[in-house]
């Protein structure tokens, strides 16, 4: 009787160092560096169950021991919050490390860049290009509802959310402007002021001209003077589709269209644009000049004048160099 209980004696403190040199094992493993040789990006679907991860993991030779994964997960209650989406796990990145990122959800952030003055039909067509959103966008929004700018976003995102946050973007900017604008400025309203932004944003793409070229625009409204703005002309040949893809012609500036600034007083009845938050503050707080003429110069910028006579003449050096530079084409 005393043997044999000395046998159970034996195997049971045999079975209990053999269990804790296993836990000693799982712990130490569970830790060390993993099997993953370079950078890896895995996407983790919605409605995954822990064991289903694993085996995604061990796949993409991220971790080596799957069931290990499993039950360190079950063991620290984690397989209840782990999360879908999109991760980045580095090389000889532990188990434990990749448990973490997936219950963490420190999923891959993207950026989207939607460049200043681009048409809405132009930004839609950016966005369903751009993979790692997902759904439809049924309709381009309305022209300039929509704000250029640098915006984060995850796998998985819709595209029309995307468009939602930009719409409310502009819609906060263009009210803290307005807010903030200069006294006596010839506009009915904030939309006024989006349309000028939009024309000013196609005209220059030097930060530092919006303000002037934008007051150039404000001194014609207030004489009554038609803006006279080739980008409109562009937009009512295009309807915002895309690029002209060729100069304008004299026929062209004498199309009757209401976007047409030639032929039309005043603003257009629309924007031509989604202006960027600088040109949105150039018309609302636009340089202190009396200029009322500017073209290009050349350099990528534009000469501005106070008088037709001195506009004139910077016209005819910007054409004088249009031939000379077609010359040297040749």
């Amino acid at each position: 009787m005393k043997r044999a209980l000395g046998a159970i004696a034996i195997v049971t403190i045999a079975a209990a160092l053999i269990a804790g040199g296993v836990v000693i094992w799982g712990n130490n493993t569970f830790k060390k560096p993993g099997p993953l040789a370079e950078e890896a990006v895995l996407i983790i679907k919605r409605g995954a169950g822990l064991r289903t991860i694993a085996a995604q993991l061990e796949n993409a030779g991220i971790i080596r021991y799957p069931l290990l994964f499993v039950a360190k997960a079950k063991w620290s209650d984690a397989h209840r919050d782990l999360k879908a989406g999109e991760y980045a796990f580095a090389a000889g990145a532990s188990s434990a490390s990749v448990l973490a990122k997936i219950r963490k959800g420190d999923v891959i952030i993207h950026q989207i860049t939607i460049p200043e003055g681009l048409t809405s039909q132009q930004v839609v067509t950016l966005i369903r290009a751009t993979p790692a959103l997902q759904g439809i966008i049924p309709d381009a929004p309305a022209e300039g509802s929509l704000l250029p700018e640098t915006y984060d976003y995850i796998y998985g995102d819709m595209r029309v959310s995307l468009i939602l946050r930009m719409k409310k973007a502009r819609e906060k900017v263009l009210a803290g402007l307005w807010k903030s604008r200069d006294k006596g400025l010839p506009l009915s309203g904030s939309r006024a002021a989006l349309i000028l932004a939009s024309i000013v944003e196609k005209e220059t793409g030097r930060s530092s001209e919006r303000p002037r070229v934008a007051a150039v625009f404000i001194n014609r409204m207030r004489l009554g003077m038609r803006l006279q703005s080739d980008p409109t002309v562009v937009y009512a040949l295009t309807g915002g589709k895309g690029p002209l893809g060729r100069s304008l012609t004299r026929t062209d500036l004498s199309v009757d269209n209401p976007f047409n600034t030639y032929v039309i007083k005043g603003l257009p009845p629309g924007p031509i644009a989604n202006p960027g938050t600088a040109s949105l503050a150039a018309v609302l707080q636009p340089a202190k000049t009396n200029e009322l003429y500017f073209v290009a110069n050349g350099t990528g910028g534009h000469a501005f004048a106070k008088t037709l006579r001195e506009h004139n003449r910077n016209v005819a050096r910007w054409r004088k160099l249009q031939r000379k530079m077609r010359s040297q084409a040749k």
